[in-house]
């Protein structure tokens, strides 16, 4: 099993984290689009979302918890990330149980 290296600036893991999780259920919904679109611009979108097309399961995960490690995120900021994420969620006006399910998997991975 190969390191991964990530070299990102907090706006691009937000980015790949937010596109990470708004296929929790398979499908990018044009309100989730929407809510990422506030967060970020449209050439970081873009780079990130071929990122995450190339990448599998495990691999994504490895890059967020390193980039998190990286970017020396405290507890508070990643707090404030899974505050956005339910956000995220919640913007279509469903909570999944693949999205709560991927919520508590990142949450036990990423703290």
């Amino acid at each position: 099993m190969k390191n991964i290296e990530v070299n990102w600036s907090k706006e691009e893991l937000q980015t790949y984290l937010f596109i990470y999780c708004i296929n929790a259920d398979y499908k990018e919904t044009k309100e989730e689009l929407e809510t990422i679109s506030l967060k970020t611009n449209k050439e970081i979108y873009k780079k990130m979302h071929n990122e995450f097309e190339k990448d599998n399961d495990y691999t994504s995960i490895q890059k967020i918890n390193e980039s998190l490690k990286n970017l020396n995120y405290d507890k508070e900021e990643i707090n404030t990330l899974f505050e956005e994420i339910k956000e995220l969620f919640l913007s279509d006006g469903k909570y999944e149980i693949l999205e709560r399910n991927l919520m508590i998997g990142l949450k036990r991975v990423l703290r």
